[in-house]
């Protein structure tokens, strides 16, 4: 195998082969791969090259850095590895207060570097068998003979008179154990006397059977024919077998049982006391060990919010660890920091004035010939329509802010509990005609200067002078996940039915798909209908004066109609629609006073 072949989760699979370094001990085999890495709730996941290597896991930020040192490492022989249990690209690798999120390209190479992983902490020693031996045995021993002390130490500190009272018990246990053979020598002295007078007896008997001897029995003698007295049986008197004074014995074990059943009473009575306190004292331990037990799971979970608070967990989705409060005010502090940012950089920055907002002549046609234009003249009619339609009667529309001249109005709609709301905000700038208005909404080359909420964006297409593509990803704002959207933004000017009609312009921006714009992983693709409708009233000028600024308003109607995707509170959509659509509609007025503020007036 050569030394370059490795495995990379996002290549093929002929590709996924491990490679065996000169230095590595056999069997050993070493993995590599990219890898997204969860990095922090600004940056989200980022692609790193992972190298997986005698036990050890390293990552870089590419694949060309790798000589220059690891960016970080964990050692596996301790690291708890968890797939996750939703998201089937992920899986978590954690020392102690260490965590990696990693997500690999699909669940198939996940499972791969799970597999290698373990491969790996089986061949380092860790966990086998043998490991467990070795290291367990000493550590039982050590345990053992603790326990031992401990309890050899404790357990009869207070203990006096049970520990004699038990010691009084094996003393009686010795002394009943050797009466007890002392009677059964006497019991079995007696039974083997008594088998032989028997037998004495019994041969006595048939030797004078057939002379018919004068016999007579006197007490314990008997007279046979000579004349003579035999004793036939023995008496047995107390000390007649082994010298055993059997009612000596007798009342010497009586009193040892006596003895036994007094200390066992007394030992009863001593343990049933000792339960009581020990009862007592093992409510208390109980008691202690929940406290500290409370205690330890409560500094654990502050510990994991502390630590790996901002993690993936807790991101947007329909597994969050975070609850609707908690998403609230975290959204609506990285907003306000959003905010402070922004006014700083206002007036840090020296703003640099640009030309005339339009050259001669009027390029921004009501035509344009691409294979959209039947979507945007759609698009533009259904505007004119529907938008400019009055707020009241059936349209159920709600009035949430009015500022002055700005209203904003919202219904609110939802579907499959995504948060659809259109809203409708009504405005009136004075100095400004509605193609000025509509110019620097449409040109990107104007977007950074008013519009803060966004990260980057590229035209991704230009299908005309008056309809481009536009590809944005905007700010994210933790713990929302960020959001990216591709739309089509045309420019129009709306023919006049007749010559009362106020000079109108439109601007409208709709989402479509684009091949060179595919939907990632990275952010949730938010799908817009937005419509801004500008409308030029001109009083006229005293005497023979020319028209000034002074002279004209620009009454704007905007309409937008966003689906977010993705599982944010729909609380928390409502509320952030509430406060960013009147700050955005006042900033971006108040830019394009500025900016036509001095210049000739374009109709």
């Amino acid at each position: 195998m050569s030394d370059n072949q490795s495995w990379n989760s996002s290549g093929s699979d002929e590709d996924l082969e491990p490679r065996e370094e000169p230095g590595q001990p056999a069997g050993i085999a070493e993995f590599s791969g990219t890898l997204s890495k969860w990095t922090n709730y600004i940056h989200g996941w980022q692609d790193r090259w992972v190298v997986l290597k005698n036990n050890t896991l390293s990552y870089y930020k590419s694949q060309d850095e790798t000589e220059y040192g690891c960016r970080g490492s964990l050692c596996l022989s301790k690291a708890v590895i968890t797939p996750h249990e939703f998201d089937e690209c992920r899986l978590d690798i954690s020392v102690n207060d260490s965590v990696w999120y990693l997500r690999a390209q699909d669940p198939e190479h996940r499972h791969k570097w799970i597999d290698s992983i373990e491969i790996h902490r089986a061949d380092s020693g860790y966990g086998s068998e043998s490991s467990l031996r070795r290291h367990g045995s000493m550590l039982s021993l050590t345990s053992a003979t603790s326990g031992y002390s401990a309890t050899s130490t404790s357990s009869f500190k207070k203990g006096h008179s049970l520990r004699e009272k038990l010691a009084e018990m094996e003393t009686f246990r010795d002394i009943l154990c050797r009466q007890v053979d002392t009677l059964q020598k006497y019991f079995d002295s007696c039974a083997d006397g008594v088998s032989k007078d028997e037998l004495q007896r019994d041969k006595i008997v048939e030797d004078d059977e057939d002379d018919f001897p004068n016999t007579r029995t006197d007490g314990e003698f008997l007279h046979n024919n000579n004349g003579s007295k035999e004793k036939l049986f023995q008496a047995l008197s107390p000390k007649g077998i082994n010298g055993i004074d059997f009612k000596g014995e007798a009342i010497t074990f009586k009193a040892t049982t006596a003895g036994i059943l007094a200390t066992l009473s007394h030992c009863i009575d001593l343990m049933v006391k000792r339960e009581d306190s020990w009862q007592k004292r093992l409510d208390k331990e109980m008691e202690k060990r929940r406290r500290i037990e409370d205690s330890y799971k409560s500094a654990l979970n502050d510990l994991k919010k502390k630590s790996h608070f901002g993690g993936p967990d807790y991101e947007e989705g329909p597994n969050s660890l975070i609850n609707e409060d908690e998403f609230f005010d975290a959204v609506e502090a990285a907003l306000d920091r959003q905010d402070k940012i922004e006014e700083q950089s206002q007036t840090e920055k020296s703003r640099i004035q640009r030309s005339s907002p339009v050259p001669p002549g009027d390029v921004y046609s009501t035509s344009g010939s691409h294979r959209f234009s039947e979507k945007v003249e759609e698009m533009v009619q259904n505007h004119m329509t529907y938008s400019m339609q009055d707020v009241g009667g059936d349209a159920n529309w709600q009035l949430v802010i009015e500022e002055g001249e700005m209203k904003v109005y919202r219904r609110e709609v939802e579907e499959n509990g995504i948060v659809l709301d259109p809203l409708k905000a009504t405005h009136s700038v004075k100095g400004v005609t509605g193609h000025e208005v509509c110019h620097y909404f449409w040109d990107t080359a104007y977007r950074n200067d008013w519009e803060t909420t966004i990260e980057n964006f590229n035209v991704v297409e230009k299908l005309s002078e008056n309809a481009i593509i536009t590809y944005q990803t905007h700010k994210r704002v933790w713990p929302a996940s960020q959001r990216d959207v591709l739309y089509l933004s045309a420019m129009r000017k709306v023919l006049a039915n007749n010559e009362n009609d106020p000079d109108t312009w439109l601007v409208c921006n709709f989402s479509v798909d684009h091949d060179e714009a595919q939907p990632t992983n990275k952010c949730v693709r938010a799908k817009i209908n937005i419509g801004m409708i500008c409308q030029t009233l001109v009083s006229p000028p005293e005497g023979d004066k020319e028209i000034s600024r002074d002279n004209i308003l620009c009454k704007i109607t905007y309409v937008a109609n966003v689906n977010p995707g993705g599982w944010a509170p729909a609380s928390v959509l409502r509320a952030v629609a509430k406060r960013e659509y009147p700050k955005f509609l006042k900033r971006f007025t108040s830019y394009v006073q500025e900016k036509t503020a001095g210049k000739p007036i374009l109709f």
